[in-house]
């Protein structure tokens, strides 16, 4: 839900900057709702009447991401900053810091971890969801070339032995990387086995008929 507070001031602009300090955000990340406007005049004879404005702050998810980041790392004692980028409803955030292989741990799952909870706390409340991924010193491209060799590669024993080969345990956005190198592979193709945690892509070879 988003937070609303009230601003009160002798112009709509004092009221407005009054609810904006309350949230301590600038305009751009807000909604106003002019309640009542100031007297003027005359008026103010009969006793005078301050703006009114109902401030709104708009679910902002960059905001979000970046004040929870900011108090996960503070708590690790990790020093680093953010670059961020809203992109078609996916928001790309990368950590550049010191030191960075502690967050990104055994194959990227530290790093997967954080990319969850920052989904869970920027989405929560909003009806558009808005899809996480977070990245440090590149490792992404560096996994998703790993994977990309590592496909075909097993594709090459799949056909060599000719049997199947079943790949370690990935998680879904890993296992999308296999699938999708070898999905227009002429003589095998993939798909996925198990449950999570374990799931894994097998490579099958196709029938030559």
């Amino acid at each position: 839900m988003n937070k609303t507070v009230t601003g009160t001031g002798k112009t709509v602009e004092d009221a407005i900057n009054k609810g904006l300090q309350q949230l301590g955000v600038t305009k751009d990340q807000v909604e106003t709702n002019i309640i009542q406007v100031p007297d003027s005049g005359l008026m103010k004879l009969f006793g005078k009447k301050e703006a009114i404005v109902e401030v709104t702050l708009l679910n902002d998810p960059v905001q979000k991401a970046t004040d929870f980041l900011t108090q996960v790392f503070e708590a690790m004692k990790i020093p680093c900053s953010f670059k961020t980028r809203l992109e078609d409803n996916v928001l790309f955030i990368d950590i550049e810091g010191n030191d960075m292989g502690i967050l990104i741990g055994r194959r990227g799952q530290t790093l997967d971890s954080i990319q969850y909870l920052v989904s869970l706390v920027i989405n929560r409340h909003s009806e558009d969801y808005v899809r996480v991924v977070l990245d440090t010193e590149d490792y992404r491209a560096k996994r998703e070339k790993t994977l990309e060799e590592l496909a075909e590669k097993m594709a090459e024993k799949a056909i060599h032995y000719q049997k199947k080969m079943i790949l370690e345990p990935m998680n879904p956005s890993e296992r999308r990387i296999i699938h999708a190198k070898l999905q227009n592979h002429d003589k095998i193709y993939t798909f996925s086995e198990g449950e999570e945690p374990y799931r894994r892509v097998a490579i099958q070879l196709k029938d030559k008929n």
